[in-house]
């Protein structure tokens, strides 16, 4: 099948980018697999939606969760509903149907919004941590250093970042000619995937996208394990084991977050450009986890763990079956 599309959507010719058809194959070796694989990512997708909207939900609707920390949450799960409607109608046509054939326009307009939307997150998760050092650092200052003013800021920061260290990308791919097979062995359209398939000069290509990278996510992790630090300092230093304990347990959703979202991420990062002897299949199903799974879990992990919102989580469907059982009497 392989073989047939990238002789079927070759070019003798060097094809302008503008007159390009793309063909997603989903995961190569796994094809067999695409409806079986299909099932886990439904019930991600779903878990995505059901959990996000309803973190949304509740903090709209609660005036005691309009603090920052909650705010934040609600950014981040606004990003992962966007990132998540980005990457899994497509991806689910693909697995279920085989239609990968994506214009290069499309193509384009999703690769720059899947990493767009991931360094937004990232910035959105450093301003998570900033928020925690400020609260446990500098609890009298938290009121007057957070307040609306500089989280509309942090949000409008997070989201200029994102699209203008991703902006150059689609106009560095399009000055790019392809005159080999315009088959992608990708679940959807990742930035080296589509400059592997380039012919001429890609240097360009590939600089800016690591240090675009590099400037996410080393910057990001740095100072967040920077402001972790400081929090360490802070907590160690408090006489009672209660408030230590207390404090510590304001940072477990967040620390839980950071390693869900960065360690695919940096699995992916590393064993795209070192791993040269992974399998294929194996750097494809490790993006997809970095794309599939935070949006899904992170809100179950803030309902586990965040005692205000599991609340208010349990009070709604308490409130639901009550109605329920009223309709039925």
């Amino acid at each position: 099948m392989l073989r047939t599309l990238g002789q079927t959507m070759q070019s003798p010719n060097h094809t302008n980018l503008d007159s390009s058809v793309f063909f997603l194959l989903g995961i190569p070796g796994l094809e067999q697999f695409h409806l079986w694989l299909s099932l886990p990512v439904c019930c991600l997708g779903t878990a995505t939606i059901v959990g996000n909207i309803t973190i949304l939900v509740i903090v709209a609707t609660e005036p005691v969760l309009h603090k920052p920390v909650y705010l934040f949450l609600c950014m981040l799960s606004t990003i992962d509903l966007a990132a998540s409607f980005s990457t899994v109608p497509k991806l689910l046509a693909i697995l279920w149907c085989g239609a990968g054939h994506i214009s290069a326009s499309a193509c384009l307009t999703q690769m720059f919004f899947i990493h767009a939307f991931c360094m937004m997150e990232s910035t959105v998760l450093l301003a998570m941590a900033f928020d925690r050092y400020v609260a446990i650092c500098h609890p009298l200052r938290y009121a007057t250093i957070l307040t609306d003013t500089i989280i509309v800021r942090i949000g409008v920061v997070a989201m200029v970042r994102g699209s203008m260290l991703m902006l150059p990308c689609p106009f560095l791919i399009g000055r790019l000619s392809f005159c080999q097979s315009h088959v992608i062995p990708h679940t959807y359209c990742e930035h080296m995937a589509v400059v592997k398939l380039a012919c001429g000069n890609t240097r360009p290509n590939r600089v800016y996208g690591l240090t675009a990278a590099l400037l996410v996510i080393g910057v990001d992790l740095f100072c967040i394990g920077l402001s972790y630090i400081f929090i360490a300092r802070a907590v160690f230093r408090l006489s009672s084991h209660e408030a230590r304990s207390k404090a510590i347990g304001t940072c477990g959703s967040h620390v839980c977050v950071i390693l869900i979202s960065y360690t695919p991420a940096l699995f992916s990062f590393f064993t795209h450009r070192f791993g040269h002897h992974v399998p294929l299949h194996i750097h494809i199903l490790l993006a997809n986890v970095y794309l599939l799974f935070p949006p899904a879990l992170n809100p179950v992990v803030y309902g586990v763990k965040t005692k205000e919102i599991r609340e208010r989580v349990v009070r709604v469907f308490q409130k639901g079956q009550g109605t329920g059982v009223k309709a039925s009497e």
